[in-house]
């Protein structure tokens, strides 16, 4: 149905910038809340960022002054602008999007790889 096409993740230093993009693709008749859920190594998976289909946003408060989560309903794609990237960030980081009719079902991306070294 639904596939999540994430892109963006890399290797920055410590104070480093990156913009991650996610798109939702497939048979997408109604897209509701995405967001950017991070999870590290022997960590659970945390959110960080979410944004509903009328641009409603909660952040993470370690997040918040840092990241900018946007949309683009027309395109049905999420981004997250990351900047002040410190080793704390380092994660896998997933897009998520619910289905708009349906919210209780839940579309996961594969996940792409940030890495902030000190």
């Amino acid at each position: 149905q639904v596939q999540l096409v994430e892109s963006g993740g890399g290797l920055v230093q410590t104070g480093g910038s990156l913009r991650l993009s996610c798109r939702a693709s497939g048979r997408v008749f109604s897209v509701g809340a995405m967001g950017w859920y991070r999870q590290a190594p022997g960590n659970q998976r945390e959110l960080v960022a979410r944004i509903s289909s009328g641009g409603i946003i909660n952040y993470a408060d370690s997040v918040k002054g840092r990241f900018t989560i946007s949309r683009d309903n027309a395109k049905n794609t999420v981004y997250l602008q990351m900047n002040s990237l410190k080793p704390e960030d380092t994660a896998v980081y997933y897009c998520n999007a619910k289905d708009g009719l349906a919210p209780q079902i839940d579309f996961w991306g594969q996940g792409t790889q940030v890495t902030v070294s000190s």
